[in-house]
C-alpha cells in the first residue's frame, strides 16, 4: 500500500476518533444533567415495545436492569469518565491533525492505556463492542506509530 493511501486512512481514523470523542464528551455532559429518574423513563420509554413483544428480550431487560439500578455516584463516575476520555481525545486528535510532534508520543501512550483497560473490561463483560473499539483503537495505534516515524524522518 502507497504511503498517500496510508497518510489519507491515517487521516480518517483520526477524524473518526475526533468525532467519538465529542460523542463521549456530549454523553458526559448529558450524564451530569440529566436526573436518573429521567433516565430510567426515557428507557422503560424505548424499551417497551419490545418488551410488550418478547418479555425476556435481552438487550431491553438489561438495559432496563442497568437503568433501574444506576446510582447517583456511578451516574457521576460514568459521566466524569466520558467527559475526561473525550477531552483528553479531542486534544490528542487536534494535536495529531496539526502534526504536532508531541501528540504522536502522547497518543500512543494513552491509546495503549486505552486498550489495556479495554481487554481488562472485557475479561468482565466479554462485550463484542469492547473488541471492535479495541481492534480499531489497535489500527489508529500503528497508524499513529507509521505517521509519526515519517514525520520524524522527514523532519530530519
Amino acid at each position: 500500500m502507497d504511503e498517500q493511501r496510508i497518510h489519507r486512512i491515517f487521516q480518517i481514523s483520526i477524524v473518526l476518533k475526533g468525532l467519538h470523542a465529542l460523542v463521549e464528551c456530549a454523553c458526559g455532559i448529558a450524564l451530569y444533567f440529566i436526573s436518573t429518574a429521567s433516565i430510567v423513563d426515557w428507557v422503560h420509554l424505548l424499551t417497551q415495545e419490545e418488551l410488550i413483544e418478547d418479555p425476556d428480550d435481552f438487550v431491553a431487560t438489561h438495559l432496563l436492569a442497568a437503568a433501574q439500578h444506576l446510582s447517583m455516584g456511578t451516574q457521576t463516575f460514568y459521566a466524569f469518565y466520558l467527559l475526561s476520555h473525550g477531552l483528553v481525545k479531542v486534544l490528542l486528535v487536534i494535536g495529531l491533525l496539526k502534526g504536532k510532534l508531541w501528540a504522536y508520543p502522547a497518543s500512543l501512550a494513552v491509546l495503549t492505556a486505552f486498550v489495556a483497560y479495554q481487554a481488562y473490561r472485557y475479561s468482565y463483560t466479554h462485550s463484542i463492542g469492547l473488541i471492535v473499539l479495541t481492534v480499531f483503537d489497535l489500527v489508529v495505534i500503528w497508524l499513529v506509530w507509521h505517521e509519526w516515524r515519517l514525520l520524524r524522518r522527514h523532519r530530519a
